[in-house]
């Protein structure tokens, strides 16, 4: 029995997926391989040459992608005071304190980001143990513990990717939409490539971009040649 099926292979049938192509060559090939009736998500999968066991190696960060993610990301903040009217009047979907905590403690998730200002990560903290493992607890890294509620809001609801390096040294991402065509995916790959590069660990020895691929929700994957993208990048 074929692994994939004839949609998939019919895609790939005229394309070495063995040879390290361009940058741009690998964006146009995931737009040209994509099949599924629905708007796949432009993914990207970097190898890293740092070991997330040690602290000084751990690299996580995010960054605004110029054209954004394609999605409604639903924001939450808690907040109080002005900064609860000027997390509402900047678009935030959720917007309170003791009451989220308690709706959240009673099983309700209905959002996607979370922000809190610094006095209120006491209250936050109540939910640790249900935010914490789901990626959703606000971070002081991550821009999302935060005075200026209304900037970040505005920068999640325009394509704030967070990211961070697994154990196996691996960054995933999702960087748009099938949809956003050839162009708009390269600005918003090679803007996430130049953040990991600024991001290199002054401990991080030896080759640091070690292997980049690139596919679609359903579709095949691409290599990328690491020196031709980070030429590329600069």
């Amino acid at each position: 029995m074929p692994k994939h099926g004839k949609q998939y292979r019919n895609k790939i049938e005229n394309v070495d997926r063995s040879v390290l192509m361009s940058l741009d060559d690998a964006v146009k090939a995931v737009v040209n391989a994509s099949y599924a009736k629905f708007d796949e998500t432009f993914d990207v999968a970097m190898k890293l040459g740092v070991d997330p066991r040690h602290a000084d190696q751990m690299v996580r960060s995010s960054v605004v992608l110029p054209h954004g993610t394609g999605k409604v990301t639903r924001v939450l903040v808690f907040a109080k005071g002005e900064k609860e009217a000027e997390a509402r009047e900047a678009g935030a979907d959720y917007v309170g304190g003791d009451e989220l905590v308690a709706k959240i403690q009673g099983g309700w998730l209905e959002f996607d980001k979370t922000v809190a200002t610094p006095d209120m990560m006491g209250t936050v903290g109540k939910i640790g143990r249900v935010l914490g493992p789901r990626n959703l607890m606000p971070n002081a890294k991550l821009g999302t513990v935060t005075f200026d509620v209304a900037n970040i809001i505005k920068e999640i609801k325009g394509g704030k990717v967070d990211f961070r390096v697994d154990k196996a040294g691996i960054v995933h991402a999702g960087l748009g939409k099938i949809s956003f065509g050839d162009a708009k995916l390269l600005d918003n790959v090679k803007a996430f490539i130049e953040k990991i590069i600024q991001l290199k660990p002054s401990s991080s020895k030896g080759i640091y971009l070690k292997s980049i691929s690139v596919s679609s929700t359903m579709g095949a994957g691409f290599k990328v040649d690491p020196l031709s993208a980070r030429a590329m990048v600069k």
